[in-house]
C-alpha cells in the first residue's frame, strides 16, 4: 500500500535534505532550485519503509514567498513531517506553516529535528513539541506527537525516522476506494505523442484507465495512469498519480479532475470560520524561550466573530476577516469575497464568493489567507487567517434586510440539531464500511472536524443537516453535495417519494399546508371536484408533482388528478335546489324532470355533477337525473314483471316516459341489474 507524506517547516531548516537522505532521490527537480540550495516548486520522491509499505513525500518550499506553493503540496495530504533545525528552533515559516496546517485539518504528524551534529537538539525540540502538541497536530496519541532527532549529514537517526513514519502511517486511518474522484491538480505538462498529463495526490476514491471525469467542468477520458513511475492500470488512494488525458489542453495548478455528477461546482458558499494560530509576538525568540509552551491553539467553538471593525468577523481582540481573502483548498488558490453573516449560538458564520467555481463537498476545509500582506515587509503575523468548514455549497440569496443574520441563525440552529444524529449515523456508516481490525476510512473533511474547525460535536455535515437548510432535495443533489442519501444506518433519513428526500419538520408543514390550500380551493371552487395536482404543486412551490401526490394523507383523497378534502360538500343554493327536486320525486320517483325544470331550479351541469359527487342525485343518462336508490327500487319493480319484458312493460310499471325508461335500463344493465337480450327484450338478473 502506499502512503503520502508532505513535509513542513522553515526554510533552509534541511527538508530536502532529509527527503534526499530517507529515499536516494533528489526532490529538486529545477536547475535553479540545485543552483541555489533552495526548493522553489514541489518535489516528489519515495521509499520503501522497513514495513514493506512505500511512502511517497511531498516536499514543499519553505520560504515566505512560496507560501502558496506549500500549501498547494500540504492540501490534499493527510500528514506531514514536520521540520525544525536544532541550530536555530522555531521560525516565522515554522509558525506559518503549522498555522495551515492547522487551518487545513491535517492533525497527523511526526517532529523531525535536522541538524543535531550542529547544535542541542533538546530545546528546538522541546520548543517544537509544545507548539505541535498545543495546536493538535500529535494525532490524538496519548504521548502527543512522536519526535526524531536526525543529522542529514551524518545519517544520525535516520532508521528511527524511517520507524517513526512507519508509525505514522500506520496509525492513519485508510482511505475509501469507492468514494468520488477529486484529484487536485499540482503540476501539468504536454508530452509529445501522448498528451496532456496531470499530476496530483489522490486522498481518496479510485481512478482507472478509460475512465470518464471531468476537468473544468468538461470531460476528459483516462488514456494512461502511473504512480511512482509505474504505468498502472487502476489507481486507488491514498496515492501520487500521473493521468494521462484525452482531448484536453494543459490545465492550470488547482484544476481538478473529478467525477461526474459527484461534486457541486460553486460559486458562493456558506462557512464556519475558526481563527487559527497561538497569539504572536512581533519578535523573535530562539531556541527554548518557551514561546510554544504557553501558545494554545485558539479559535473556540465559542468565539464570536461578529465583533470585528467593520461588523466583521473578528474573535479576539484586533483579529478580524478583510473583505477580500485567498481561500486555498487542495491545490487552488483562488480569491474571494468574504460577506460576515454573524455568529449566534456558538458559531462565527461568513458566506465566501469565489473568483471562480470549485468542486466542493459539505465539510470541506478551506483555509483562509489574507492576499495583501507583503511577507518581505510585514514580519508582525503570519498571513493565515483562519479555516473554514463548508456548510453549504447552495447557499439562497440575501435579499432583505436582517437575511445575513437569519442564515446565520439557521445555520448554528441546524449544526446543533443535527450533531448528535449526523455523528451516529457517520460512524455507524464508517463502521461498515471499515475492513475488520482497521479504522474507519479516512477523508480530509472527517479527519479535520474538530473543535473549532467543524460541526458540533466532530460531525461531518450530512444529509439532515442539508436537508434542514434545504428542506427538499433530489438524491442525485445530496451525492454531489458529498452526503449519502442511501445510508442504511437507524435514523437515517428515508425517500419520501421516488428521488426525493425532506426535512421531517418541513414536510410536516407541507402536509399541513397542502391540505389547508385543498380547503381553500374547494371553499372558493365548490362545485369542482376537487383541487387539480399541478395547481397544488404551484400553490406549495413544490419542484415535483410526485412529492403532492406524497403529501396527500386523510382526510385529503386524490383521484384523477385532483386532491378533495374528504366528503364533498354542497353550496348552500345547490342543496336548496336538490331539496326541491327531492319533494318533486317523493311521490313520482321515476318522472325525472326536464332540462327547463332543471334550468329552473338552478341545476346545471355543474351544479349536477357536484351533486351526483356528493350523492345527492343519481345520474342514469344525459340529463336525467333521480334520487340516489332508484336503481334498486326500479329493479324490485321490474322483478315484479314476466320475463323477459319489453321497454314499454317497464315504462308502464315505472310510471315514467320513455325519455327517462331507456337511459334507465341501460344504466340497469351497466350495473349489471338487468340483461339485454335483443333489441327490444331484457330481463331481470
Amino acid at each position: 500500500m502506499t502512503h503520502v507524506v508532505a513535509t513542513a517547516g522553515h526554510v533552509d531548516h534541511g527538508k530536502s535534505t532529509l527527503v534526499r537522505a530517507l529515499t536516494g532521490m533528489e526532490p529538486d527537480r529545477l536547475e535553479e532550485e540545485r543552483r541555489r540550495g533552495l526548493t522553489i516548486e514541489l518535489g516528489h520522491a519515495w521509499t520503501v519503509l522497513p514495513s514493506g509499505e512505500r511512502l511517497a513525500f511531498v516536499d514543499v518550499p519553505g520560504h515566505e514567498r512560496f507560501l502558496a506553493t506549500m500549501l498547494a503540496g500540504v492540501g490534499p495530504v493527510p500528514a506531514v513531517m514536520f521540520v525544525v533545525a536544532a541550530d536555530e528552533g522555531w521560525m516565522p515559516q515554522s509558525e506559518e506553516h503549522l498555522v495551515a496546517l492547522e487551518a487545513l485539518g491535517v492533525r497527523h504528524c511526526v517532529l523531525v529535528v535536522t541538524r543535531a551534529d550542529l547544535a542541542d537538539p533538546g530545546p528546538a525540540a522541546e520548543q517544537a513539541r509544545a507548539r505541535l502538541n498545543a495546536a493538535g497536530s500529535g494525532g490524538g496519541g496519548p504521548g502527543g506527537v512522536e519526535t526524531v532527532v536526525v543529522s542529514g549529514r551524518t545519517g544520525e537517526g535516520l532508521d528511527p525516522l524511517r520507524a517513526a513514519l512507519d508509525r505514522l502511517v500506520a496509525a492513519l486511518p485508510p482511505p475509501d476506494p469507492a468514494a468520488p474522484v477529486r484529484l487536485w491538480v499540482d503540476r501539468a505538462f504536454s508530452v509529445t505523442g501522448s498528451g496532456t498529463v496531470v499530476t496530483g495526490t489522490l486522498p481518496a476514491g479510485t481512478i482507472t484507465v478509460g475512465d470518464e471525469l471531468l476537468l473544468a467542468g468538461e470531460p476528459v477520458r483516462v488514456r494512461a495512469l502511473e504512480s511512482l513511475k509505474e504505468p498502472r492500470v487502476e489507481v486507488s488512494a491514498v496515492a501520487r498519480v500521473a493521468v494521462n488525458l484525452r482531448g484536453h489542453d494543459v490545465p492550470e495548478r488547482g484544476q481538478t479532475l473529478v467525477t461526474p455528477g459527484r461534486w457541486t461546482y460553486t460559486e458562493e458558499v456558506d462557512v464556519r470560520v475558526s481563527p487559527v494560530g497561538a497569539p504572536r509576538r512581533t519578535d523573535h525568540h530562539p531556541p527554548g524561550d518557551g514561546l510554544g509552551a504557553d501558545g494554545g491553539a485558539g479559535g473556540e467553538p465559542g468565539d464570536d466573530l461578529d465583533g470585528g471593525p467593520g461588523g466583521r468577523p473578528g474573535g479576539r481582540a484586533g483579529w478580524a476577516l478583510p473583505g477580500r481573502l485567498t481561500v486555498h483548498v487542495g491545490s487552488a488558490a483562488v480569491t474571494c469575497e468574504v460577506r460576515p453573516l454573524g455568529g449566534p449560538l456558538g458559531g462565527p458564520f461568513a458566506r465566501l464568493r469565489l473568483a471562480r467555481p470549485l468542486p466542493l463537498h459539505l465539510g470541506d476545509v478551506l483555509l483562509l489567507r489574507d492576499p495583501g500582506r507583503d511577507p518581505g515587509r510585514d514580519r508582525s503575523g503570519v498571513r493565515v487567517l483562519a479555516g473554514a468548514t463548508v456548510l453549504d455549497v447552495r447557499p439562497p440569496p440575501l435579499r432583505r434586510r436582517g437575511a445575513a443574520r437569519q442564515r446565520a441563525a439557521l445555520l448554528a440552529t441546524a449544526l446543533q440539531e443535527t450533531a448528535l444524529q449526523e455523528t451516529a449515523l457517520q460512524q455507524t456508516a464508517l463502521q461498515q464500511t471499515a475492513a475488520p481490525g482497521r479504522a474507519a476510512p479516512w477523508t480530509p473533511a472527517l479527519d479535520a472536524a474538530g473543535p473549532g474547525t467543524g460541526p458540533p460535536g466532530g460531525a461531518v455535515p450530512g444529509t439532515a443537516f442539508a436537508l434542514r437548510l434545504h428542506g427538499l432535495l433530489r438524491a442525485a443533489d445530496l451525492r454531489a453535495m458529498g452526503v449519502d442519501p442511501a445510508a442504511v444506518a437507524e435514523g437515517a433519513p428515508q425517500p419520501v417519494c421516488d428521488g426525493w428526500y425532506a426535512d421531517p419538520g418541513r414536510w410536516a408543514e407541507e402536509g399541513r399546508r397542502l391540505e389547508d390550500v385543498v380547503r381553500r380551493h374547494a371553499a372558493a371552487h365548490p362545485l369542482e371536484p376537487g383541487m387539480p395536482v399541478e395547481a397544488a404543486r404551484h400553490a406549495l412551490g413544490l419542484p415535483d408533482r410526485r412529492l403532492v401526490a406524497a403529501l396527500v394523507r386523510p382526510p385529503l383523497t386524490v383521484a384523477a388528478g385532483r386532491i378533495a378534502a374528504g366528503p364533498a360538500g354542497l353550496p348552500a343554493p345547490v342543496a336548496r335546489a336538490v331539496e326541491r327536486l327531492r319533494r318533486e320525486l317523493a311521490d313520482r320517483p321515476f318522472q325525472a324532470p326536464d332540462a327547463g325544470r332543471l334550468a329552473e331550479l338552478g341545476l346545471g351541469a355543474r351544479e349536477l355533477a357536484a351533486a351526483e359527487r356528493a350523492g345527492a342525485l343519481l345520474r342514469v343518462g344525459d340529463g336525467i337525473v333521480l334520487l340516489p336508490g332508484a336503481d334498486a327500487r326500479a329493479a324490485e319493480l321490474l322483478g315484479r314483471l314476466p320475463q323477459p319484458f319489453t321497454v314499454s312493460q317497464a315504462r308502464a310499471v315505472l310510471g315514467t316516459s320513455r325519455r327517462v325508461a331507456v337511459p334507465l335500463l341501460e344504466h340497469l344493465d351497466r350495473a349489471g341489474l338487468t340483461q339485454r337480450l335483443d333489441d327490444t327484450h331484457r330481463r331481470l338478473v
